[in-house]
């Protein structure tokens, strides 16, 4: 199969359907009634639900399971919760119809229907730029750690922005912002319980049930659990998921509520593949065959224990003014025995490798205040924030941590290494400590009805220490400065918007690598920039936005003479077009393409300057559809194509490894038996086997180390996933 080819013929059809269907529908989204209703749950937040408060109604039958998979608005920090048609940024959520339909498990499960995200590794990226640890990723609004797992069962809904936000979240690599809303209790009773099998013998036991007690149902609450246990795709390997999830919602009056989550998740991986490096002058061979365990260590892993905590006061002093305030205490704890393999040359020969050097506790406190307001002046309307955001992030390193090597062998005899030598990970000492704390600030002025500027900005003070395993610090850093952005938008309908946003965004330094001549001294902050124009449309069912963006930031690396620093400049040009919402009345659409050119300059070497930055591809695609079959109520089916072009594997360009093409299909029928609804699930995912390279990475997050060598994973084969809920 040709696999280069469909990459241009997808992306035209696509844009082709998404202007189709704009097209159609947009004489009847004129004449449609925009109502923003309140909850009964949740104060009165700003501009999106500015207009009469309207009595709440509850709605007490299940949604109809192939209904839209949209979400018309979006939390964005100090913005609060915005319409998206309004917002002068690229927002996408991926709704918990999409979750449940899809059978999603995990963070990158849901990211990968998202085009311009890459989302296979630990740390999500957005726009061909990898995220930090803490700085990009969030819960409920708190910065969290994204290098720890999560199980899609927790959380609500997942909502990304893409590219520069430093003025809106404070200091962070502009590779988005991931947000994931956990789940919240429910104004009515539920209880769902579910059964689940997945390939080979894995086995999942779910409960999900919620309600309101007390006086005048003043308290909410919501209890989530869950058990898979069982054998994955290769043989002697096994995964392991447990999740206790706790919410409450205190109503405290009606303008006054508290709300708390707790959870506990254990999550465990043995066996899988290795993870696949490359020495100097190699370059991966065609993807390999992911189902052969000789790949892996039967004994080698993740085992992953994560506690997070959250607290939230929700406050409305008037209908204009609303105070929010928060703080989350998360735990996450690791003990990574993963291998590497890592091929020393191109006859397919390879070295085994564990490190166990790596942090294996991240503890971090985060927090944010925000008031939010609404005022006239003269004809001229603001809603204006003003807050702050910030955490305090320890990391803990095993005392006995290092690297071994397990064995050696060749592609064409591979052989497995039991993994020997692991340290005790609970004997730890602290490595680094890093704090940050922003004040934040955001005006967005109406002109007129077809008007708008949005200005946000925030002043951030940054430090942090590292540590050797004596407890002796090893450089510290202590740096402060401003992040800023600027929105122009015009309406020419209610349900349109032609925005142009230009944002300055600041960045915590790296620290200089082992080996290199200034080993442990961080870097100064680095500043980015962004330019993004962009137009979005709100139908009455589907929602359709097309952006184009260009991000320049500081790219560092080890220099000749052995000095790590900034010396060239990433320069990351792209298109991304998305539609979400129901196409006609049986088929719902979830999927969109993107175009990217992200290249380095200024670095001094002909070798690399203009060069396509290691594991980025020209084009991706992805495109969910689901359809209700009319002639059997109750029946739906769903196909996801998601494509992803060839990516360059070394800073030269010189080699890379070939675009894939992946197809999964499902279907589901809700019933009801015994006047309970009842919904069963099939999903068949990468239904032709296809075996593909994922996750390549740079030897370094934010530049090149001395060997600049790329690594990656090999994707998942052909799995199979079902399940039946019961809504008792």
């Amino acid at each position: 199969m040709n696999h280069r080819l469909p990459s241009r013929c997808a992306v035209f059809a696509f844009a082709a359907t998404c202007a189709f269907s704009a097209a159609r529908n947009a004489h009847a989204e004129d004449a449609e009634t925009n109502i923003a209703a309140k909850s009964a749950a949740t104060p009165t937040q700003n501009k999106a639900t500015q207009t009469a408060t309207l009595p709440t109604v509850a709605v007490n039958a299940k949604a109809d399971t192939a209904d839209t998979p949209r979400s018309t608005t979006a939390s964005l920090g100090p913005l609060g919760n915005v319409k998206r048609v309004d917002t002068p940024y690229t927002v996408n959520v991926v709704t918990q119809e999409v979750i449940a339909d899809q059978q999603l498990k995990s963070i990158p499960d849901a990211l990968r229907l998202l085009p311009s995200v890459q989302g296979d590794g630990a740390r999500p990226q957005s726009r061909g730029i990898q995220g930090s640890v803490v700085q990009n990723s969030r819960i409920d609004g708190l910065n969290a750690v994204s290098t720890t797992d999560y199980p899609m069962e927790e959380f609500d809904r997942i909502e990304v922005l893409n590219g520069l936000a430093g003025a809106l979240y404070g200091p962070a690599n502009p590779a988005g912002t991931f947000n994931f809303i956990q789940k919240r209790p429910t104004d009515d009773r539920e209880l769902h319980f579910m059964l689940g099998y997945g390939s080979q013998t894995r086995f999942l036991r779910g409960l999900d049930v919620s309600d309101r007690v007390g006086p005048s149902k003043a308290i909410g609450y919501r209890l989530t659990l869950l058990d898979e246990t069982g054998t994955g795709y290769t043989d002697h390997s096994s995964l392991r998921r447990q999740l206790a999830s706790v919410a409450f919602d205190f109503h405290l009056s009606r303008d006054t509520v508290i709300e708390a989550n707790y959870s506990h998740y254990h999550y465990v991986t043995k066996g899988f593949p290795a993870t696949f490096a490359l020495a100097s002058g190699v370059h991966f061979p065609a993807a390999l065959d992911p189902t052969n365990s000789a790949y892996g260590s039967s004994n080698g892993g993740n085992d992953d224990t994560t506690d997070t905590g959250t607290l939230r006061l929700r406050h409305d002093f008037s209908p204009n003014w609303h105070l929010e305030a928060a703080v989350l205490r998360q735990i996450a704890d690791r003990e990574s025995t993963t291998p590497t393999n890592t091929l020393i040359d191109n006859a397919g020969d390879y070295k085994t490798t564990i490190s166990t050097s790596t942090a294996s506790r991240f503890t971090i406190t985060s927090n944010l205040l925000y008031l939010r307001g609404h005022v006239n002046t003269g004809a001229i309307q603001h809603d204006v924030s003003i807050g702050t955001s910030g955490f305090l992030w320890d990391n803990f390193n095993p005392v006995a941590g290092g690297t071994a090597t397990l064995g050696s062998a060749s592609l064409a005899n591979p052989q497995s290494f039991a993994v020997t030598g692991a340290p005790d990970f609970e004997h730890r000492y602290q490595s680094a400590q890093s704090s940050q704390q922003s004040l934040i600030a955001s005006d967005d002025i109406t002109l007129s009805p077809h008007w708008s500027v949005l200005l946000a900005g925030s002043q951030s003070w940054l430090s942090t220490h590292n540590y050797n395993v004596s407890g002796a610090q090893t450089s510290e850093s202590a740096n402060q400065g401003l992040s800023g952005a600027a929105s122009l938008i015009f309406k020419p309908r209610a349900n349109q918007s032609l925005y142009l946003t230009y944002a300055d965004s600041l960045q915590q330094g790296d620290t200089a690598p082992a080996g290199s001549t200034n080993a442990g001294n961080i870097l100064d902050p680095y500043r980015s920039k962004q330019w993004e124009v962009g137009y979005k449309l709100a139908l009455a069912r589907l929602n359709a936005s097309v952006a184009a963006f260009r991000i320049t930031r500081p790219y560092a690396y080890t220099l000749a003479d052995g000095t790590y620093g900034t010396a060239g400049n990433q320069v990351n040009r792209g298109v991304e077009v998305m539609l979400d919402g129901n196409a006609t009345r049986n088929l719902s659409v979830f999927g969109g393409f993107t175009w990217l050119d992200p290249r380095l300059f200024d670095t001094g070497s002909a070798s690399t300057e203009g060069k396509r930055i290691v594991g980025l591809p020209e084009f991706a695609l992805n495109v969910l559809m689901q359809y209700k079959v009319p002639q059997v109520p109750g029946l739906f089916t769903n196909m996801n194509v998601h494509y992803v072009g060839a990516r360059p594997t070394d800073n030269a360009n010189t080699w890379s490894v070939g675009s894939y093409t992946t197809l999964d299909l499902g279907v589901g029928y809700l019933a009801e038996i015994l006047d309970r609804a009842v919904t069963f699930r099939l999903s068949v995912d990468n239904v032709t086997n296809r075996h593909y390279w994922t996750n390549i990475v740079p030897g370094g997050l934010n530049g090149y180390t001395g060997s600049g060598n790329a690594t990656a994973q090999l994707g998942a084969p052909r799995t199979v996933t079902a399940s039946v809920e019961f809504d008792l």
